[in-house]
């Protein structure tokens, strides 16, 4: 991951559900309560880039239990029990574009976090089996100049941005293939 990715920034700026352990003055606005601190125990959204840090990093030198963060950090609802049900009975029937924009980058960035091994491997599970419908799609596309956009445009429509990427490469390698076999028939 590089530092200008724009996918990571993205990814990064994807909001997660936190709840604050402690009172933290002039923060009240994020709650819609603007002149009041931000109360213990309130439950918003905020940046993974922001949770993430004040999450890990404990209030006090000396203590290492996970109630001494600054906030409590849950999973995003793109990755809820509903969603991931929903995976494993069928990956290819979840549109991730709707969970996430970033959803496989939000996943692994979770998973830095949480050590969710069930996560992990329906995350691993479902790249694998979409990505040979990928692969084929690609293929299918790779006879027309337009990525097949007029005929699967449903598909790349549920995409998310990895998935993208690799449709992408995969019909670039489909067409750059296909030319190299027309040059060798000439010769």
């Amino acid at each position: 991951m590089s530092y200008y990715d724009i996918d990571a920034i993205l990814t990064d700026a994807e909001k997660v559900p936190c709840k604050f352990e402690l009172d933290v003055p002039e923060l009240g606005y994020l709650d819609s309560n603007p002149s009041h601190p931000l109360k213990a125990g309130t439950s918003i959204g905020i940046p993974l880039w922001l949770a993430e840090p004040l999450a890990l990093t404990s209030r006090s030198q000396t203590s290492t239990d996970d109630s001494n963060s600054f906030v409590s950090l849950d999973l995003p609802p793109s990755l809820s029990n509903q969603v991931m049900s929903a995976l494993k009975a069928d990956p290819r029937a979840v549109p991730l574009r709707d969970q996430s924009h970033n959803f496989y980058g939000l996943g692994t960035r979770m998973l830095d976090v949480f050590e969710e091994r069930e996560i992990c491997a329906t995350l691993r599970k479902t790249f694998v089996t979409r990505a040979a419908d990928i692969a084929l799609h690609a293929r299918k596309a790779g006879a027309t100049e337009d990525m097949g956009v007029g005929t699967g445009e449903e598909f790349l429509r549920g995409l998310e941005e990895w998935e993208r990427k690799l449709f992408r490469k995969a019909h670039e390698g489909t067409k750059e293939t296909k030319e190299w076999m027309e040059g060798v028939k000439k010769h």
